[in-house]
């Protein structure tokens, strides 16, 4: 089962870095690894959802999302996504953004050098009110009890991680302009660049994080009005037949397009987290396409296994690693960061969480509780942020 399910990701994973290593050699072949698992660990609780959902989905319904949805994750939001930002900051079509990239590195890494600023604050906006609002609701489940319970308390305040979003990118802009003023001001026009980009990135997570609650919303008034269809199946059963089909079609294309939402805000946390790792855009792709293809092959193995993970501390560890990636992001707006540690940051975040609910599973086993005790806190533990 696992061998079959993983066997496309093993595939595509020995196919890019071999593609890494004729590329640009051994340290584009480390940096594509470090991307394919930045990518995979910032988009576990990814999978988990879409497995929990998923599940209750016709199998025609997951096949589409799980071929036709994985073309549009892979190819259009890890593939063509990094081309149209380099595109737009640099002020280059995208045909000239790729060639660019392919026939002169030189000239293109200095584009994105001076696109970075707007970059960083865009994508650090995003990741970090991410992270705020994973933080700041109160859960079940807790990793880091003694930090995680005060700010679920402060959570209660109405507009908070936005407005502590918006304090961070006053005092990035602020210190960037003041450096920039302090020797000789050659950058001190970006200042405004930054504030922009960054309210720009805010406001391309209220609008991602709209869409997914209407889906959401609208799915949950299909199954209301399903359930009472079905309440009156045995008076309408003739003439209700079609329109109960209906209904139940509407109901799962409302649930595929949430999930699309869905997966196109987790994507893109790892296409701007890339972007504090490397500003090659073939590396990029080649690492966050094999990332891609291990989430989609682990979202079908939860599903085929019938359960959800039960290590339940990862979604913490993932929203963890995706808050230090956005203050690392909002620092490199100044100062140059190893990208070896910007990756290392989410790896040992992930792997310190998984040894925590290794730890918990363990504690659980020896004091007697049961194991749907683990399965239903996992259920509830992946929740979207």
């Amino acid at each position: 089962m696992l061998l079959k399910t993983f066997r496309w990701s093993f595939a595509v994973t020995a196919l890019g870095l071999a593609l890494g290593v004729w590329y640009g050699g051994w340290t584009a072949f480390g940096v594509i690894a470090i991307l394919a698992v930045l990518e995979i660990s910032l988009s576990f609780d990814n999978a988990v959802v879409n497995a929990g959902i998923l599940k209750s989905m016709s199998t025609f319904w997951q096949k589409i999302f799980l071929t036709v949805g994985v073309l549009i994750a892979v190819f259009g939001m890890r593939l063509a996504f990094p081309v149209v930002i380099v595109a737009v900051t640099a002020k280059k079509s995208p045909i000239d953004a790729v060639n660019l990239a392919l026939t002169d590195k030189d000239r293109y890494e200095q584009l994105v050098t001076d696109a970075h600023p707007a970059i960083a604050a865009f994508g650090g906006m995003f990741l970090l009110m991410i992270f705020l609002d994973f933080v700041f609701e109160d859960r079940d489940i807790q990793w880091l009890g003694w930090l995680e319970r005060p700010l679920a308390k402060l959570g209660k305040v109405d507009m908070l991680s936005v407005c502590l979003a918006l304090i961070v990118l006053l005092i990035t802009s602020f210190t960037f302009a003041t450096h920039a003023h302090q020797h000789g001001g050659g950058h001190a026009d970006k200042a405004q660049t930054v504030l922009i980009s960054g309210i720009a990135g805010l406001i391309t997570y209220m609008i991602v994080g709209g869409l997914s609650g209407f889906f959401e919303n609208r799915l949950e008034a299909e199954e209301e009005a399903e359930e009472a269809e079905e309440e009156a199946a045995a008076e309408r059963e003739r003439q209700g037949g079609r329109s109960a089909v209906a209904l139940a079609g509407r109901a799962a294309f409302f649930m595929f397009l949430y999930l699309e939402v869905l997966d196109a805000s987790f994507s893109f946390d790892g296409v701007i987290g890339a972007f504090a790792i490397t500003n090659d855009i073939v590396l990029m792709a080649l690492g966050l396409g094999i990332g891609a293809m291990y989430v989609r092959s682990l979202t079908v193995y939860l599903v085929r296994q019938g359960t959800l993970d039960d290590y339940v501390y990862l979604e913490h560890g993932a929203h963890y690693a995706i808050g230090a990636l956005a203050v690392i992001l909002m620092v490199t707006i100044q100062y140059q960061i190893n990208e070896v540690i910007t990756g290392l940051v989410g790896v040992l975040l992930i792997g310190w969480s998984f040894w925590s609910s290794v730890r918990r599973n363990n504690s659980l086993a020896e004091t007697g509780e049961g194991e749907g005790t683990g399965a239903a806190e996992g259920a509830g533990a992946a929740r979207v942020p």
